[in-house]
C-alpha cells in the first residue's frame, strides 16, 4: 500500500475526501495523496471497469472500489459516500483523433454518470481530465452548462505534463470545476518545467535519460503476475527478424530509417505509407522527455518505443517512470493488464500539481472561515 508521510506523528492532519472515478490504476488518485506529489487528501471510493486496475487500485490506496460500468452501479447502489472533491477522466477514446469513428461513440456521453456522481455526494470541487479534443467538442457545451446548474464554477486548459515534472510530453485536457461560496477560487497550476529554462527561474523539462538511465539490462522474459519494486523491469523474447529490425534503426531514427537500411524487413504497409507515421518503429532521444506513453508501448510498431541506444522497446518499468510512477507503486495483473493501467494513467507530477492548487483552495476556505 502506498502511505502518506502525513499519516505519521502524533498530530493527524486533516485530509479531504476524494473519489476517484474511471480510477484506472490511480495515477491520479497518487498525485493527490501520496505526500511525494502533494498530500492532503484520501480516497474514500473509486470507480472503474477495469478488474485488474481496480486490483491496483486496492492494493494502493486500500480504498472502497466498485468494478463495473459507472451507469449500472450508480442504479443500483445504495449510497454513495459523502465527499469534498471528485477526480477522474470519463473515457478519452470517443474525442481522440485516434479514433476514427468518434460520431456516435457511446463513450463520449460517460461525464453525464460523472457529473451524477459530483452531485451525489455532494462535492464542492471537481477535476476532469481528458485529451485536448474534449475542450473543442460540443459535449463539452453540455459540460459546461451542466456543472454552471449544479452551482459550478470553470476553468479549463490544455496542460502538458512534461511542465509539470514527468519525463513525458502528454498534452490534456484539464477542466477545474469549483463552487465559490465553499471554496477560494483555484488558480490553474503553474508550470515547474520548462523546454527551454534558462532565465525562467524553472526547471529544465525532465528527459528519458533522468528517470531510467539508472536501471539495469533487464533480465528474464515476460511474467504471469508482477510484484514490485522492480520486475516490471523485465526482457522479452524477440524473434530474429524483430532483433534485425531494431538493429536498423538508428538514435532518434524511426520506420524510414528501418526502410533506408533493411527494405527487404520493412512491412510493405510502410512502404507504401510514404508519408506520416514518423514515430512508428521510433527511437526515443536520451536527452529529450518521451512521446506521450500509449497502452502498447512494448509494441515499437505502435510509436516511438524503442530504448535510445538498446536494440528493444522499452520495459514496463521504464514506461512507468516516464509517466512518473515510483518503483514501489504497486502494480497488479499481466504483462498486458500492467501496461494498459500504465498507458491510461494521469501522470502522478501532472495529478500533484493539480492537487496544490486544490488543496490551497480548500485550506485558504478554512482559515477564512476560522477567522
Amino acid at each position: 500500500m502506498i502511505k502518506s508521510s502525513a499519516s505519521h506523528g502524533p498530530m493527524r492532519v486533516k485530509k479531504y475526501r476524494l473519489i476517484d472515478l474511471f480510477s484506472g490504476a490511480g495515477g491520479m488518485t497518487l498525485g493527490f495523496t501520496d505526500d511525494r506529489f502533494c498530500g492532503g487528501f484520501e480516497c474514500v471510493l473509486s470507480v472503474d471497469n477495469d478488474a485488474a486496475a481496480m486490483r491496483t487500485h486496492k492494493r494502493a490506496y486500500s480504498a472502497p472500489g466498485v468494478v463495473g460500468n459507472i451507469e449500472d452501479w450508480l442504479q443500483t447502489t445504495p449510497e454513495i459516500p459523502q465527499a469534498d472533491i471528485v477526480i477522474g477522466g470519463p473515457p478519452c477514446q470517443g474525442f481522440s483523433l485516434l479514433n476514427k469513428n468518434r460520431t456516435g461513440d457511446g463513450r463520449r456521453a460517460l461525464w453525464e454518470p460523472y457529473m451524477d456522481v459530483v452531485s451525489l455526494c455532494n462535492a464542492t470541487m471537481f477535476i476532469m481530465e481528458n485529451v485536448p479534443e474534449l475542450l473543442r467538442s460540443a459535449e463539452f457545451s453540455e459540460i459546461e452548462a451542466r456543472a454552471n446548474s449544479m452551482g459550478f464554477e470553470l476553468m479549463y486548459d490544455v496542460v502538458n505534463a512534461a511542465d509539470y515534472g514527468a519525463a513525458q510530453t502528454r498534452k490534456r485536457a484539464i477542466i477545474i470545476g469549483w463552487k465559490p461560496d465553499k471554496v477560494v477560487t483555484p488558480v490553474f497550476p503553474k508550470p515547474t518545467h520548462a523546454k527551454v529554462s534558462a532565465g525562467t527561474g524553472l526547471f529544465a523539462w525532465r528527459t528519458v535519460k533522468d528517470v531510467i538511465f539508472d536501471l539495469p539490462d533487464p533480465v528474464g522474459v515476460q511474467i504471469r503476475d508482477c510484484e514490485p519494486p522492480l520486475d516490471l523491469h523485465f526482457g522479452r523474447s524477440p524473434t530474429d527478424v524483430s532483433l534485425a529490425r531494431y538493429r536498423a534503426v538508428p538514435p532518434g531514427g524511426n520506420r524510414f530509417d528501418l526502410q533506408k537500411n533493411a527494405p527487404e524487413i520493412t512491412p510493405a504497409c510502410w512502404i507504401r505509407k510514404t508519408s506520416g507515421g514518423t514515430d512508428l518503429f521510433g527511437r526515443l532521444w536520451w536527452d529529450r522527455p518521451s512521446v506521450t506513453i500509449r497502452t502498447e508501448f512494448f509494441k515499437p510498431e505502435k510509436g516511438r518505443y524503442l530504448h535510445p541506444e538498446k536494440h528493444r522497446p522499452i520495459t514496463h518499468r521504464e514506461a512507468a517512470r516516464i509517466m512518473g510512477f515510483p518503483d514501489d507503486f504497486p502494480f497488479e495483473g499481466s504483462k498486458t493488464e500492467i501496461a494498459r493501467q500504465i498507458g491510461n494513467a494521469v501522470p502522478p507530477p501532472l495529478a500533484g500539481a493539480i492537487a496544490k492548487v486544490v488543496l490551497k483552495a480548500f485550506s485558504s476556505r478554512a482559515r477564512v472561515a476560522a477567522a
